[in-house]
């Protein structure tokens, strides 16, 4: 039987519940893994092929909602039990918010941090203590996103979404309609465009500079993962049984049909994740699959890290890579956290 890279450059370990997120810490140098049970799994980068070197720390009765910190080495968790938790890489914790509702959605730049009780937003200082503004919403916040800058922080909800500027003396939203359940949020990284995913199986647009609305259709699946490219030409989507880019130059996407990439005949795209240093898109599958697909050129080249059919891994719920793009984290709904080694040896 064929090795996976996986195992010649990563190392996995299986969970008792499902991982909700992963994500890499600002620095590059630790990984962090939340599960459904409340724990969290800190793995340092330098030692990821060394089970013993994960460390899991029981943090939430009930984990919803993982997210790097603004702070270089830590991460935020929100839970059940209406806690904010701060993580640092050491294993240190910090409890910065205590409540009766549950912190649904987190969101940070290097100089804010948001979350989500219900219809209400809170806007804090990169520490986690201050809390600079409390936004509220027609309805439950679904998605929070802060724009490349940090300038801006936008949040979809039912019927739209609406997007704030973070320093302003006076708060005062700019709406963004569309009727319908909105699910999740992404921003175009050069302040473009805002594109959410909708209950119905779409995506819906907006432009920024003229609030033009964009619909882009088809998907089998609802989109649950989504996420533009480093450089925002291309916005990649799971919800189908390949990774689907909608182009965002040349006018597109209206009038353009997307792209698709590393198609699986019968298995669906559950989590996408763009390379933040390299035209590489990370694709994980509903049977546990994960692989590397390079964004254009005649060749398509596709480069399998493991294959869900031989452990059994589960759904691919998150995937994330470092900042410098040289390592790699995926988590599943069966509790599998899988690390890859991409830098050249």
């Amino acid at each position: 039987m064929t090795r996976e890279i996986i195992e010649d450059r990563g190392a996995e370990r299986r969970f008792e519940s499902p991982i909700i997120g992963v994500v890499s810490s600002r620095d590059g140098k630790t990984f962090a893994a939340a599960t459904a049970d409340g724990e969290i799994i800190l793995i340092p980068r330098d030692q990821m092929t060394t089970l013993g070197s994960w460390t899991v720390l029981q943090v939430h009765d009930g984990a919803l909602c993982l997210s790097q910190d603004c702070l270089p080495d830590a991460f935020l968790t929100g839970g059940e039990d209406g806690k904010l938790v701060r993580t640092y890489a050491d294993g240190r914790t910090e409890v910065l918010r205590e409540g009766r509702r549950w912190v649904d959605c987190i969101a940070t730049s290097t100089t804010h941090l948001a979350f989500s009780t219900g219809r209400e937003l809170e806007v804090r200082a990169a520490e986690g203590k201050t809390t600079l503004k409390t936004l509220d919403h027609p309805s439950s916040v679904t998605g929070i996103v802060f724009d490349a800058k940090g300038k801006r922080v936008a949040a979809s909800h039912y019927n739209g979404a609406s997007v704030w500027f973070v320093q302003a003396k006076v708060d005062t939203v700019r709406p963004f309609e569309w009727k319908g359940s909105h699910i999740g949020i992404a921003i175009h990284p050069g302040g473009e465009a805002l594109v959410t995913s909708m209950q119905e199986n779409d995506l819906h647009g907006w432009r920024l500079a003229d609030e033009h609305n964009m619909r882009m259709s088809g998907y089998p699946k609802q989109v649950r993962s989504m996420a533009f490219t480093r450089n925002g030409r291309w916005l990649a989507t799971a919800g189908a049984d390949a990774i689907v880019l909608w182009p965002f130059f040349g006018g597109g996407p209206m009038g353009k049909a997307p792209s698709e990439l590393a198609r699986l005949p019968g298995l669906f795209v559950s989590a996408v994740c763009p390379n933040p240093k390299e035209d590489i898109i990370a694709g994980g599958y509903e049977d546990g699959t994960v692989l590397l697909a390079e964004i254009g050129g005649g060749d398509q080249r596709v480069l399998p890290l493991c294959s869900g059919q031989k452990n059994a891994r589960g759904k691919v719920t998150g995937i994330s890579f470092t900042p410098q793009g040289g390592a790699i984290i995926f988590g599943t709904e069966e509790g599998t956290v899988g690390v890859v080694d991409l830098s050249a040896k």
